[in-house]
């Protein structure tokens, strides 16, 4: 069909829907068979999230938090069925119109997937694909919307036994011009629909198959012993206050942020590192000659510097690796360099000083957390961790390639979108405990201070425009991690302001003064409203 189509917008609109979830569908399918980020959905989510403003991004993460993903997977599809029904709608015109809007959005999720740093070859097939797919499901349904041609009943003549008048095989004016056959339609959409989620089941299936569980739970069975194991965490490490965060987050809380859709389902067998750049000789280790170095323990905060003042992007493990330094002096680094550009199984760079990796510091290439493997969404099977700098220049997860450079030569991903290039942590404490209501009279308030490398010395609170009052402190095993602390205070009926301040080991005193988290982290003293009643 080539000329205006009379079909009705409403039948077009579906035609287009149904063309763009075949569309889906088979590009899922092809993207199960090829692995990686070749996904049309994730591929153009990637873009999406790559060419968005550090604004967007931030507005994204302080909004929705770590659904921030879920959220733009939500929104690609909205945008998807919008845009597909406007296609079909177009197809009205022309059917051509239609299927090269189609192939158009194919080419850009072709585009998007090229142009990841982990792209292979064959990654563009699966929006290719995707693209003919559903521009053969729109022609085929469109045939179903040609006018249905309804013969008119032959009217009887006044003599019964004479021969009838010759009448014409069809006569349609008006709105009759226009009628379809539903049933065909509806048959051709619910064929669609079946191919749609035929394909799309099929795709999650093999995709699933790329998972590494069986390979993390081999790891697991087989998980080294370090060195010098860190004796038990002292006694009074953890108050046990309700609400309190405890002293290690487990695994299954501990904060993500990172930049992937999908998560890199990376192999430890084939797995591999590479210390490369300004160094004296070479390295490439894979993980069975990582494992065999000496391992190291070590109890370490990580902190976001997208966190808000009161923020929930920190969290505090126990952590199993290599030292970062030991594998780097055997690499031999050259005088003047002064970064590590750390790079991603899925193409996230992050830019590291070498000094502080090279200062003493339990910097680690970790392989475990909390007593096992890393989980895949913590950057399965090694990941860099470095107390002291805030994870965009220091945390990179599934890290494969470590490229000893210059920060004058090199940018990595958050710098290159205005974020300072170091990003040391900012002494920061948080109310935990009581949050919104609590009863008058005497009430425990409860947080976490950090102040990683440094230590925390003291955090003070204040209720409403009273005098600081010092809390009491947990224990804790070192200075790279988060400490709790906790104080009573009677609190009369009515509004309170409760607000909370950290002095670290160094004597620095969190400044009041409130800044947001870009360029360098947020800053000001948490307040807190409550009510008692």
């Amino acid at each position: 069909m080539t000329s205006r189509s009379t079909a009705p917008a409403w039948a077009a609109a579906l035609a287009g829907l149904t063309a763009a979830a075949v569309a889906v569908g088979v590009g899922q399918l092809a993207a199960g068979v090829i692995g990686g980020d070749s996904s049309p959905v994730v591929a153009v989510g990637n873009a999406a999230v790559d060419l968005s403003p550090a604004w967007l991004k931030n507005w994204a993460i302080a909004t929705f938090g770590e659904n921030d993903k879920t959220v733009l997977i939500g929104g690609i599809f909205v945008v998807i069925a919008l845009l597909a029904a406007g296609f079909g709608v177009l197809a009205r015109i022309r059917v051509g119109y239609g299927r090269l809007a189609l192939l158009v959005f194919g080419v850009a999720g072709a585009w998007a997937a090229a142009t990841r740093p982990d792209a292979g070859m064959l990654d563009v097939l699966p929006s290719l694909l995707a693209a003919w797919a559903g521009a053969a499901m729109l022609s085929r349904i469109f045939r179903r919307l040609e006018p249905v041609e309804v013969a008119e009943p032959v009217r009887e003549t006044a003599e019964p036994d004479s021969a009838p008048l010759e009448q014409p095989p069809v006569m349609l004016a008006g709105d009759r011009l226009r009628t379809i056959d539903r049933r065909s339609l509806f048959t051709g959409v619910a064929t669609g629909a079946g191919v749609a989620v035929v394909t799309g089941a099929a795709g999650v299936w093999l995709g699933g198959r790329n998972d590494v569980a069986a390979e993390r739970a081999q790891v697991a069975a087989a998980l080294p012993k370090p060195a010098r194991p860190l004796p038990p965490l002292p006694a009074g490490v953890d108050f046990k206050i309700p609400n309190l965060a405890p002293f290690v987050t487990p695994n299954h809380d501990f904060y993500r942020v990172d930049t992937a859709l999908a998560l890199p389902n990376v192999d430890p067998n084939t797995w591999s590192l590479k210390i490369h750049g300004m160094v004296e000789r070479p390295i490439e280790l894979s993980f069975a000659e990582l494992l065999k170095r000496p391992i190291v323990e070590a109890d370490l905060t990580l902190t976001c510097v997208s966190n808000p003042v009161g923020g929930p992007y920190v969290g505090n493990a126990r952590w199993l690796g290599v030292a970062m330094a030991g594998v780097l002096r055997e690499a031999g680094i050259k005088a003047g360099a002064d970064m590590l550009l750390s790079t991603s199984a899925d193409g996230w760079t992050a830019g590291t000083p070498v000094e502080v990796v090279m200062d003493g510091r339990d910097a680690l290439f970790a392989f475990a957390m909390n007593g096992e493997p890393l989980p895949v969404a913590h950057g399965f099977p090694v990941r860099q961790v470095v107390p002291g700098l805030y994870g965009y220049v220091s945390a990179t997860k599934w890290v494969v390639d470590v490229n000893v450079t210059r920060f004058d030569q090199e940018t990595a991903y958050w710098t290159d979108r205005g974020w300072d290039a170091k990003g040391p942590i900012k002494t920061q404490s948080r109310i935990d405990t009581p949050r919104n209501k609590t009863k008058p009279g005497r009430n425990v308030i409860a947080g976490v201070a950090w102040a990683q490398t440094k230590g925390i010395a003291k955090v003070e609170v204040k209720v409403d425009d009273g005098p600081w009052q010092e809390a009491r402190l947990a224990e804790v095993p070192g200075l790279d991690t988060w400490r709790q602390w906790m104080i009573e205070v009677d609190l009369t009926t009515g509004l309170h302001t409760l607000s909370c301040r950290a002095t670290d080991e160094t004597g620095e005193t969190q400044t009041n003064r409130g800044a947001p988290p870009e360029p360098s982290g947020a800053t000001g003293y948490h307040r807190v409203l409550i009510e008692t009643t």
